[in-house]
Parts: C-alpha cells; structure tokens; sequence
C-alpha cells in the first residue's frame, strides 16, 4: 500500500496544529510557569550551597629539572602532590574545573651535593604552592610530607630472577616445567645497595590446579632504593598429565669384599612409578639401580631375607613402589 505526498503533508499539518493549539492553551503557560520557578529555584539552591564552606582535594604537578642523562631515579617520584584545602564551594569548583596551577618545579642542581637519597619536606614549597592559591583558601595539607628522590648515576647489573609463591598442580597432573622470561633482570642502585644485591624475587603469588600450559605475569617484589628493567617477568607453567610405568631392573650387590659375591632369589626386582607423559618413553631401566649393601647383610642372621632399596632414580619419577620388598639372598665365595 503506497502513501501519497498528500496524505502525508495532511498529517503534518494536523499534528502541527495540535501541537500549536497546545501551546496555545492555559495548560501550557502552566507548565511553563512552573518550569521557570523550579529553574529559579534550582539556581538559587546551587547559589546557597556554593556559598558554603567544604574541604577538598587538588592536584599540582611537581616537575624536576636538570637531571643529567647518566641519573637513573631508583624510586617512584610522583608527578604531582595532593593539597588538602579549605574554602567556599564557589573557589573550590574554580579550582577543580577551571583553574590550572603552574608545576612546581626542583632544580637537580640544588639538592645534588646531598648524596644519592634526597629527603624534601613539602612543607618547604608551602609559600610557594599558597602563592598560586586565592587568599582565602586555607592549605589543611600536603601530601605526601616528605619527597624521597633516590638515584644512581648509571651503575647497575645483571641478576638472576627467582620465583615465590606456592603453586601446585591438578590431581593426576604435575608442573613438569616452570619457565620465566626474562631469567635475569638490569638492577639499578645505589652502590651500597647494589653490591649487596645477588638475586631479585617476584611478588608472591599462589596458584593451584594446573592442568595445562599457562602463563602468567608476575611483577617483581620491590625494594625501595632499587629500579629493575623490566618490572615484571612471564612465568611459564608447564603442567603434564601423570601416569604409571613398570621396569624390571636386576638387583646388584655393592661394598662386597674381593671374593665374595652377592646372589639373590629373584635376581630381578619389578619397580613401579608415576611419570609425566611426555616422559613415559624416555625413563627405561637403566635409569634406576637397586641395590643390597654388604654392611647391611652383616646384622641379618643366615637365610634371612634382605630388604630392597632404590639407590638411583630419576628426578621426575614420583612414588616409586618395588616389588617384591625383600628377597632371599646367598653370599657366595669365589673359588
């Protein structure tokens, strides 16, 4: 069904008409009316309450200048110190929508002669931040009180990155691997500091459940008076999936004296462990030894049975079980 231009102009000028008449009518110049005083009142209300007096807080950039380029700052300087001040709403809303302050600024020249740790009081500045303030305005506050600016003039070296935290794998699973890029960190710091200085620590961080290959970001424990680049290292969690394998491996003798021989019944033992998969092809028998020492048959009565012990097993097997535990056992002499 198409509409024609007609029928379409028609409805415009019906609403418009309706539209005029209703603005026309007493109901409008009501609403209107009224509109207007809630509008007076509302300016008058917001009138009163800036004219009220309130604390608030401001910003005002701190800036130094004259750092030679070899002056590497080992600490956080803020950009900017926070005033806690007092005033009428009408100052303090100039000051948080209108008014910019000028940087105060440190020149690195005046405070190089102290040494490599410079301790400011910011109530020194006080005079100068009250000359960018109105005069009315009371200054309740600056923080922070005291401005440490710690530095080095270029000396710093490479240390090696260790990890902290507890972390755990799924059940069935275990961290096959832990990774961490970079290994090693630039440290910059004061040469007291830094000489002192063997390794860098992450923050703590306790992560369970692994059940697959998964990185995390983990920043580096701060010390105060030391800068490290980079800040943060990637730690790779390599997690596998245990399983179990069995090797059958002989049973040898050791500490025996010239001449004697160790004989036992079995002459092979079975020797069962959990291993990651990717490892199951890798561990065979000859990775484990087990093993009777001649010292301990020297307390066994004859014929008594000897208890058998794993003497070498690779890193990665986990609750190794041999089987059978002890065996029968005959010392021999060569003839």
């Amino acid at each position: 069904m198409k509409i024609s231009k007609e029928e379409v102009l028609n409805t415009y000028k019906h609403l418009a008409k309706k539209v005029w008449n209703f603005l026309q009518s007493p109901q409008c110049r009501e609403f209107l009316f009224f509109l207007f005083f809630v509008f007076i009142a509302a300016a008058f209300w917001i009138l009163q309450t800036l004219n009220e007096t309130y604390e608030t807080e401001i910003a005002i950039p701190l800036r130094l200048k004259n750092v030679p380029e070899n002056v590497v700052f080992t600490n956080d300087i803020p950009s900017s110190l926070s005033l806690r001040v007092e005033d009428k709403g009408t100052v303090l809303t100039n000051y948080m929508l209108g008014q910019g302050f000028i940087p105060l600024t440190l020149d690195f020249n005046d405070y190089k002669q102290k040494g490599n740790h410079i301790r400011l009081l910011t109530t020194d500045m006080e005079k100068t931040i009250l000359s960018q303030l109105v005069i009315s305005t009371k200054l309740l506050d600056i923080s922070p009180d005291t401005l440490e600016i710690i530095y080095t003039q270029g000396k710093g070296k490479k240390l090696p990155v260790k990890l902290q935290g507890d972390f755990s794998a799924k059940r069935q699973y275990y961290i096959a691997d832990i990774n961490i890029t970079p290994d090693s960190v630039m440290v910059y710091a004061p040469s007291t500091l830094l000489e002192n200085m063997h390794t860098v620590y992450t923050q703590i961080e306790n992560l369970t459940d692994i059940a697959d290959t998964v990185t995390h970001t983990i920043p580096l424990a701060s010390v105060k008076g030391a800068k490290f680049i980079p800040q943060q290292v990637d730690v790779l969690f390599f997690a596998d999936i245990l399983t179990e394998k069995t090797v059958t491996v002989p049973i040898v003798g050791t500490g025996f004296p010239a001449g004697k021989q160790l004989k036992t019944f079995p002459s092979k033992a079975n020797i069962t462990f959990q291993i990651g998969m990717h490892q199951f092809k890798d561990i065979n028998a000859d990775d484990f030894t087990v093993s009777i020492s001649y010292s301990d048959l020297q307390t066994n009565t004859p014929n008594d049975h000897c208890e058998l012990k794993v003497t070498k097993a690779p890193a990665s097997a986990s609750h190794i079980r041999i089987s059978p535990a002890s065996v029968e056992y005959l010392i021999e002499q060569d003839n």
